[in-house]
This record gives structure tokens, C-alpha cells and sequence, in this order.
């Protein structure tokens, strides 16, 4: 594989900038005027233009897939085909978090039936969390590629090309995915029946 590094490092830079001004929406600024489907869709599509189109496999959402998320409960009945802030705030969570969770995980993970004062509660929280992640992330790609950014404080364990930063950031992705479904599968147990813990114990 050949890899311009000039080109890859003032991708990385222009793309760090970019992705270190990404703010979810404050929900005050989600519309709450009754959107129909296909409106639904382009703002969603605008919320998340930071995923390069090549980059996405399949679309970031889409009608069948809302309809699917409203019959299984994952998110708030449209009243009258219509969608409002709630619903919204919904769908931005369920996007941030299908980038990483199966469908049944976060059918267990998204809670049902808040009032919107508990949803604005959570997404509030849910758009904190992103920002938080998304700085460390960076810094993590800034130390990972500090050799092909061509910083001179970088590790010296930093990828040395764009190939093995390639992998790293697989790994990176495999990780988190891990450690998330790990996670989730702790819910309602203990350290007694919490699985390997439990045993380590004994």
C-alpha cells in the first residue's frame, strides 16, 4: 500500500480542526415544529456530516429504519406522522450509538417512555459525553500519529505510517465496541454473579 504522507497529515490536521468544533445540537435548537419524514432525514444527514459519505456503508438512517425503532419501542410514537424535538433528540441518540451497538443492545440500553424533560435531561448529557469523547479521541490520533504529523515530542511507539495507524485505529474501534457490549452485559449483576469476576474471586 502507498500512502502520500503529506497528503495523510494534512488530512488528519484539517480533519482534527473540523472534528474538535462538532457540537451535537443543543436541544433548544433541535426544531420542535413537526417534521415529516423525509425533512427528519436531511436534518438528520446535517447533524452528522462529519462521516464522510464514501465512509458510510449504508445510509446513516433511514425511513424503515425510524419506523423499525418506533415498533420496537426504542424511541417516542410520531404524533400524526409528524416528529418533534423529542423524537429528534431520539434519533441523534440511537445514531451515536448504532456506530458502535447492535440494535438489541441499545433496545436495552435507550430507556422508553421519558417525559421530555427526562429525554432533554439525556441528551443533554448524551451530547456532553460525545464532546468529551471526541477530545480524548483526538489526542489519542495525535499521539498515535505524531510520527506522520511530524511532531517532535511524538512516542516512540507512534504508528510509523499510515498503514500501521490504519491498524491502530482498528483496534481502537474493535476495543471500544468490546468494552461497551462487556459492559452492558454487567447490567443487574453483582460481584458474586458478575461472570469471570465472580470466579477470580474464588
Amino acid at each position: 500500500m502507498e500512502f502520500d504522507k503529506a497528503l495523510i497529515a494534512g488530512k488528519l490536521r484539517r480533519w482534527e480542526k473540523y472534528i474538535n468544533n462538532f457540537r451535537l445540537p443543543a436541544w433548544e435548537l433541535i426544531p420542535d415544529i413537526g417534521l415529516y419524514m423525509e425533512q427528519v432525514l436531511s436534518l438528520l444527514r446535517d447533524y452528522f456530516n462529519y462521516i464522510p459519505p464514501e465512509l458510510v456503508e449504508e445510509e446513516l438512517i433511514t425511513a424503515a429504519a425510524i419506523n423499525n425503532y418506533v415498533r420496537k419501542k426504542i424511541m417516542p410514537e410520531p404524533v400524526k406522522k409528524k416528529y418533534y424535538r423529542v423524537h429528534i433528540a431520539y434519533l441523534i441518540m440511537i445514531c451515536l450509538l448504532k456506530q458502535s451497538l447492535s440494535i438489541p443492545m441499545i433496545q436495552r440500553f435507550m430507556p422508553f417512555g421519558l417525559s421530555d424533560e427526562e429525554a432533554r435531561k439525556r441528551y443533554d448529557h448524551y451530547a456532553e459525553l460525545q464532546h468529551m469523547a471526541t477530545e480524548n479521541f483526538v489526542e489519542g490520533v495525535r499521539l498515535a500519529a505524531g510520527k506522520i504529523l511530524d511532531h517532535k515530542d511524538a512516542p516512540e511507539d507512534a504508528a510509523e505510517n499510515t498503514e500501521d495507524l490504519v491498524v491502530v485505529s482498528v483496534i481502537y474501534g474493535g476495543l471500544a465496541r468490546l468494552l461497551a457490549e462487556k459492559l452492558l452485559r454487567l447490567e443487574g449483576k453483582t460481584l458474586e454473579d458478575g461472570g469471570s469476576i465472580a470466579l477470580e474471586q474464588t
